[in-house]
């Protein structure tokens, strides 16, 4: 019988619990942080680049405020959106099921197997710890 070794995706979900959520917002939190040291530093850089651009070409300040502006604004967007998420996940309700990411599974398929089926599975943690594998 011919058989053949595949990548399918399996979906890790994870049961949401008080520690979840608490680490999911500690998380969000700490990025959010991040976004702003980066913000600080930005701005810092911005200054001392825009003095030495007025020392050697006053023509290509603008170009240099708008690519730096562009920046900030990237980094505004994202800090938005993770806001956004912090909002989200602190209305997350307990025993709730959140998918969390996929991971890879090498699969030997034969010929008759339910493909649909190997490429349905999902892996439940709580905790960290596997409640269930469903196919």
């Amino acid at each position: 019988m011919n058989t053949i070794t595949l990548k399918c995706p399996v979906t890790i979900k994870s049961k949401v619990t008080e520690t979840l959520k608490e680490q999911l917002v500690a998380e969000i939190k700490e990025a959010m942080a991040k976004i702003d040291m980066e913000l600080q530093q930005i701005e810092f850089h911005a200054k001392r680049l825009m003095t030495e651009q007025v020392r050697s070409d006053v023509q290509g300040l603008t170009a240099l405020r708008q690519q730096i502006d562009a920046e900030k604004q990237k980094r505004l967007e994202l800090k938005t959106h993770m806001q956004e998420k912090l909002k989200e996940t602190s209305q997350l309700e307990i025993g709730a099921e959140i998918v969390q990411g996929t991971m890879e599974q090498l699969v030997t398929v034969t010929e008759g197997d339910d493909l649909q089926k190997l490429m349905s599975r999902e892996i439940l943690l709580e905790d960290g710890k596997i409640l269930a594998i469903r196919e």
